[in-house]
C-alpha cells in the first residue's frame, strides 16, 4: 500500500516558485495546510509573476523570497529549517542553451549541488528533485521507461543528466532522502505564452484561420498541471519511491499538428495550418517523439492522471480568453 502524507503545518520549500509547475505545486501545498516557503529568482521587478492570479487568500499564506540557489549560502538560509524540499528551479529554455551552456551548467547542475548539500547539513526529511524527459534524447523506444538510455542532444539535457547524477551521489553517499521525478510535457492555465498550447489558441482567438507554427510531426506526452503536481506530492509521500527515478506522462502521444487540430475543433473553428520551421536547433538534435511509461508512478506512488485531454484544453481555453493581454500570437519552434 503506497503511503499518504499529511502536509497540515509541514514546513515546505519550493524552488522554482515563480515557475508553471512551481506556482501550481505552491498553491496545492497551501492548500492542504503545508507552511510555504517560495523561492523565487531576484527580479528587480515583482516578485509575484503568475502568483497574481492566485486567491488571496493563497497568496497572503505564500512566504515569498527572492534568492539564486547559484549562491550557497542564500540556499543554506532558505532551507535550514525546511521538513521537505521540492527543487524546480532551473535554466529550462532549450535554444538559449546553445548559446549560454556554461550559465546551464551554473544553474541546472551548481545549483542542484548547493540544494543537495544545503539539504544535507540540515537533515531534510525528504527532497524532490525536478529533472525532465529531455534527458532521453531522441526515444529508442517508446513509451520510454526510466531504464531508457539518457542522451544529451542539448547543453540543456546535458545539464539535466548531470543534475540528476549529482542527486544519484548524494543518495547513495549520504543516505539523502531524495525521490527524481521526470515530468513528460506539462501543460495546463498559467502556462507561459512561448509554449505550444497558448500560442495555438492566441491565434485562433485573434481570428486567424491560418496557424503558423514549428514543426508538426513531432509527438508529445500531455499532462495537465494538476495531475503533474498530485505526482509530485505524492512522490514526496512514498517511501518506497525513495533513490528512485520515476517518469510522470500519461502515456499517450499526439503530435503538435493534431493537438492544434484538436484545439480548434474544440473551439467550434476550422483552421489551416502552416510549419514555419525556423528552429534555433543544430540539425539532429530534434525529439521526435516523447511518450512516457508511466508504470512505475503508478506502482511507488499510486498516481493516476485524472483530467483528459479534452477537458485540460478547454480549461487553457478559457484562462486565454480571460487574458488576452498575456498572450499575443505569434509562431511557436518546437
Amino acid at each position: 500500500m503506497v503511503e499518504t502524507m499529511n502536509y497540515k503545518d509541514k514546513r515546505v520549500l519550493v524552488t522554482g516558485a515563480r515557475g508553471f509547475v512551481g506556482v501550481a505545486l505552491t498553491e496545492a501545498l497551501i492548500r492542504v495546510g503545508a507552511k510555504v516557503r517560495a523561492l523565487v529568482h531576484y527580479s528587480s521587478g515583482s516578485a509575484y509573476g503568475n502568483f497574481e492570479y492566485l486567491p488571496p487568500e493563497i497568496l497572503r499564506e505564500i512566504e515569498i523570497v527572492q534568492g539564486d540557489i547559484t549562491d550557497p549560502y542564500c540556499v543554506r538560509k532558505v532551507v535550514s529549517d525546511q521538513d521537505i524540499v521540492f527543487h524546480l528551479a532551473a535554466l529550462i529554455s532549450i535554444p538559449y542553451s546553445y548559446q549560454s551552456p556554461q550559465t546551464y551548467v551554473a544553474t541546472n547542475v551548481g545549483g542542484t549541488l548547493n540544494i543537495l548539500q544545503a539539504c544535507h547539513d540540515a537533515g531534510t526529511s525528504r527532497v524532490i528533485h525536478t529533472s525532465s524527459s529531455d534527458v532521453y534524447g531522441a526515444a529508442l523506444y517508446t513509451p520510454i521507461d526510466e531504464v531508457h538510455p539518457l542522451q544529451a542532444k542539448s547543453p540543456y539535457s546535458a545539464t539535466k543528466i548531470g543534475a540528476e547524477k549529482m542527486v544519484e551521489a548524494y543518495h547513495r553517499s549520504f543516505s539523502l532522502p531524495i525521490v527524481t521525478v521526470r515530468p513528460f510535457n506539462t501543460y495546463g492555465p498559467r502556462q507561459s505564452a512561448r509554449a505550444v498550447i497558448p500560442t495555438i489558441i492566441s491565434q485562433i482567438l485573434a481570428g486567424q484561420d491560418t496557424v503558423r507554427l514549428g514543426a508538426l510531426h513531432p509527438v508529445r506526452d500531455l499532462t495537465f498541471v494538476g495531475d503533474m503536481v498530485d505526482g509530485f506530492m505524492k512522490a514526496a509521500a512514498s517511501s518506497s519511491a525513495v533513490g528512485k527515478t520515476i517518469n510522470f506522462g500519461t502515456g499517450k502521444g499526439i503530435t503538435i499538428g493534431d493537438l492544434a487540430l484538436k484545439i480548434a475543433e474544440i473551439m467550434g473553428v476550422k483552421i489551416t495550418l502552416v510549419s514555419e520551421d525556423k528552429r534555433i536547433r543544430p540539425e539532429n538534435t530534434e525529439m521526435h517523439a516523447l511518450i512516457a511509461n508511466p508504470g512505475l508512478a503508478c506502482d511507488l506512488c499510486d498516481w493516476t492522471p485524472t483530467v483528459s485531454l479534452n477537458e485540460g484544453l478547454q480549461r487553457c481555453i478559457d484562462f486565454v480568453r480571460e487574458h488576452p493581454n498575456l498572450y499575443t500570437p505569434k509562431t511557436y519552434q518546437i
